[in-house]
């Protein structure tokens, strides 16, 4: 089977050639990845782990952002982020929120937000052919993001507020977002000419413990646009992949009902999350991606512990199809090579 192949089968709930498996790591892993296997090319390093999927980007050519000699810099959402750094790694952290300000709905359509010709979608439909044996993806998890993203140029105390008590003002700002991802999107599938598989998209209802809100305010505030965002993946034949952090089992039959075909970020750790669990009782409507520990195993188990996770995880989530392995986020710096190594190697054991 092709790499596409296989994973189209496992999406139809069929048991592929072998389980399908992704890549998804920070920057500083990609890093480390392309020194193990002396290259500079992430398709090189995607070869080498057998990595199933590729995304496609539509590269930004609008405005000029502005960035400043301490390190903060712009971003196409208007937000200010710099980079902090810990004992692991560095992240893109928000330190400057221009919605914060806004007074009114009215201060909301004012603001410069992204636009459609901001993209360049030329070359959508050439990259999709170079990945024509692999599925194809297109979008990221900051692919319609209502929350994280609105947060990033409100803030998180303010953006939990908005929701909350339905601030007009704050739910603008989320429903102007929703616009351009929908938009940008819509640009690109149409550009991929039926060449993309997967529309990713992003929101982070839960946290380790629980759902941010109750299902009754999701469903009130996001069901709607989500269904959107779905319905538009199909009408270009493509399944729709919805990453999605923390806990959220009470909202697995809405998300179904929305049409979400792929749920990416199945992290074992959060409450009620138990992959098993989840396949036993969702598995025939709805596939799988990630499921291997990056709290846990991939950082501090062994090479053993990882590849007996990864065992673990097709005999059980992977049967009948409906799994694509991966990690549970994005890898973080401290993990050990020959851990994230022993996750591929065990995949091609099939």
């Amino acid at each position: 089977m092709t790499s596409k192949e296989r994973v189209l089968t496992a999406l139809a709930h069929s048991e592929p050639d072998r389980c399908p498996c992704d890549y998804i790591g920070t920057p500083e892993v990609d890093e480390k990845l392309k020194r193990h296997f002396q290259t500079d090319s992430m398709d090189v390093v995607l070869e080498e782990l057998g990595a199933d999927l590729r995304v496609v980007e539509a590269p930004y050519v609008g405005r000029e952002l502005r960035s400043w000699d301490d390190g903060r810099f712009e971003n196409y959402w208007g937000s200010i982020r710099k980079p902090v750094s810990n004992q692991a790694g560095t992240y893109n952290e928000a330190v400057e929120f221009p919605y914060a300000d806004f007074d009114s709905v009215a201060d909301v359509g004012k603001f410069n937000w992204p636009k459609v010709e901001w993209f360049d979608f030329t070359k959508m439909a050439d990259d999709c052919r170079k990945y024509s044996d692999f599925a194809v993806v297109f979008g990221s998890p900051g692919n319609m993001d209502l929350i994280n993203g609105t947060s990033y140029g409100r803030g998180v105390e303010k953006t939990l507020y908005d929701i909350a008590l339905e601030n007009p003002v704050g739910l603008a700002c989320m429903a102007k977002r929703f616009e351009c991802c929908y938009a940008i999107s819509e640009a690109a599938l149409k550009a991929g000419g039926g060449q993309i598989d997967i529309l990713w998209i992003g929101d982070d209802y839960g946290t380790q413990n629980g759902l941010l809100m109750s299902p009754e305010k999701w469903q009130k505030l996001f069901f709607a646009k989500l269904k959107q965002m779905c319905d538009l993946g199909h009408s270009y034949g493509a399944k729709v992949m919805l990453h999605c952090c923390g806990s959220t089992k009470p909202l697995w039959g809405d998300l179904i009902e929305a049409g979400v075909d792929i749920y990416q970020t199945v992290q074992p750790e959060a409450a009620n999350m138990d992959p098993a669990a989840l396949k036993a009782e969702f598995g025939e409507r709805i596939c799988f991606h990630g499921t291997i520990s990056i709290q846990n195993t991939l950082p501090f188990g062994t090479p053993d512990d990882v590849a007996k996770e990864v065992r673990l995880r097709i005999e059980t989530v992977g049967k009948g199809g409906g799994l694509i392995v991966a990690p549970a986020h994005n890898m973080q710096p401290d993990t050990p090579v020959e851990n994230l190594l022993a996750l591929y190697a065990e995949v091609k054991r099939g």
